[in-house]
């Protein structure tokens, strides 16, 4: 074990391959995706800070909404400022402790997101299915404690990353296939054992994906069956609408995994890899406010009492 972390210490990094070779596409993927970054950080901030200026939205699901824009935020900026100056770089270089921390921060926020998303999940069925229980059972403790398990869930799943990413020997060459240091390159660059150090991150991301999975299944069905049963169609249609954004996010993220980390590596390329990657890490985030508030009359209603306020005071 000693030798293992001596040799790795002597590393000097990896290079990142990024996404393309072709200057000219370099220079168009740049301006867009610095613009998709921009969108995210001022969505997922003004959403936050809307949430928490407007009393009108001071309820569990906007609580966990805004929540879930922070970590969107995180999600997106642990890889997107490296995508971006690989775009302006001859060679892209980043260090050893580097890649374990872009490694780690982005298992960490996409692990919080995905628990996030089940807890957002529990608290519309709480609210469609046992209404009348709705500030028993959503608590602002409750939330709190949803919340740290959130965070918990996504710091372990991050720790078991980069300890196995530690364990790792690499012989050479150091160049990930990849615009981030994804975990999957670099156990192909790696010349050790990698049984241990490959099966512990599965089997801990893997647990959450299920756990999380099962928990929006069973949340949507017993809403699903709720809905059904009622006889006003108002009613019907007021009910799926406060589900419509969250099952938009929900279908979107874990579509996305879906491809990256269930389906066989065999039907799908590197590069169709890459593309999934920079959609579930660089565009999500900035879809997220923006579905959110354009199907949320809610939050659409809070930002035109606040910019009226603003305007008029």
């Amino acid at each position: 074990m000693d030798s293992l972390w001596q040799r790795n210490a002597k590393m000097t990094g990896f290079i990142l391959l990024g996404l393309t070779n072709d200057p000219v596409l370099r220079i168009i993927l740049f301006m867009i995706i610095l613009f998709i970054y921009l969108v995210t950080i001022c969505g997922n901030l003004g959403t936050n800070i809307l949430i928490r200026i407007s009393s009108q939205l001071h309820h569990p699901m906007y609580f966990l909404l805004s929540h879930l824009a922070i970590v969107d935020v995180g999600y997106s900026s642990s890889v997107t400022p490296n995508l971006l100056v690989n775009f302006l770089v001859e060679k892209n270089t980043i260090s050893y402790p580097g890649c374990a921390i872009q490694l780690g921060s982005a298992v960490f926020f996409g692990s919080t997101e995905c628990i996030l998303l089940a807890a957002m999940a529990y608290d519309r069925f709480i609210a469609i299915c046992s209404p009348l229980l709705y500030s028993t059972k959503m608590s602002t403790q409750v939330c709190v404690q949803l919340l740290i398990v959130a965070y918990i869930g996504g710091f372990f799943n991050a720790s078991s990353f980069i300890i196995s990413f530690y364990l790792l020997h690499f012989c050479g060459p150091h160049r990930v296939n990849h615009f981030y240091c994804d975990f999957a390159p670099l156990v192909e660059l790696s010349c050790s054992d990698i049984s241990i150090p490959a099966v512990v991150p599965s089997f801990t991301s893997g647990s959450i994906i299920v756990v999380t999975v099962t928990v929006i299944a069973v949340s949507y069905i017993y809403i699903l069956i709720t809905i059904l049963r009622m006889h006003s169609t108002e009613g019907r249609h007021k009910a799926f609408s406060t589900c419509t954004s969250h099952l938009t996010a929900v279908t979107l993220f874990y579509g996305t995994i879906t491809f990256i980390y269930v389906m066989p590596k065999s039907s799908y390329s590197t590069d169709q890899n890459k593309v999934v990657s920079v959609f579930y890490m660089v565009v999500i985030p900035m879809l997220n406010p923006l579905i959110y508030s354009l199907r949320n009359n809610e939050i659409k209603g809070a930002l035109k009492r606040e910019l009226a306020r603003k305007i008029f005071s």
